[in-house]
């Protein structure tokens, strides 16, 4: 399919699609703009044209991924038609799904924060926003439990903390399970599982 085939929103799927790709496997530094085109099957020319350049391409890509990764987890917990327990349930499952069909998402964000650090700023107003909207009714709710003294703030990080692990330390941790489980899916199964077992006995529901 060439460049005059293409719908402009097929095509900037098809960059970001080869961006991202080229950006969790070589970090932003080692990702060559030249390479993400000829993986897409457009042209330099093209790339520039819906993006203008590697960092607006990066901030997209990065942009895009947290926003959906809050989207789906705090999207759940503030579903008003579930109950508690079973919207944290849902969040927690949800989140995890989306961190096991990008397993490569955890490691390239603390890779790249550790090397620039200054990038932090836009992850932190992402998630900053999202949490502002949602975290006060959750808190209100948590405070009407009995006996419950939960932080709002501290339940999302401690979900988050749970959840990103297993991904983030992946290489680690199958060298560990790999004569347990049958296979390191298997264990991601039980992690999950395990993960919203946690969090509900927190919260005593």
């Amino acid at each position: 399919m060439s460049d005059h085939d293409k719908s402009p929103r097929d095509t900037e799927t098809l960059i970001l699609q080869a961006a991202e790709k080229e950006f969790f496997e070589k970090g932003y530094s080692g990702a060559k703009t030249t390479a993400i085109a000829e993986a897409a099957g457009v042209t330099h020319a093209m790339l520039h044209y819906y993006f203008r350049t590697k960092d607006k391409l990066f901030e997209k890509i990065v942009s895009d991924k947290i926003s959906n990764l809050g989207e789906i987890l705090l999207g759940a917990v503030c579903n008003a038609d579930l109950p508690l327990k079973e919207r944290i349930r849902l969040g927690i499952e949800r989140h995890f799904d989306f961190l096991a069909a990008n397993p490569g998402l955890p490691r390239f964000i603390i890779n790249e924060l550790a090397v620039h650090p200054e990038r932090i700023s836009q992850i932190r107003a992402t998630l900053l926003a999202m949490a502002a909207e949602v975290l006060p009714g959750i808190q209100k709710e948590l405070d009407s439990l009995p006996g419950c003294k939960v932080d709002a703030m501290m339940l999302l990080a401690d979900i988050i903390s749970l959840n990103v692990f297993p991904f983030a330390g992946a290489p680690m941790l199958k060298a560990v399970t790999a004569n347990i489980y049958e296979d390191y899916d298997s264990f991601l199964e039980m992690r999950k599982q395990e993960n919203v077992r946690t969090i509900l006995a927190k919260l005593n529901l």
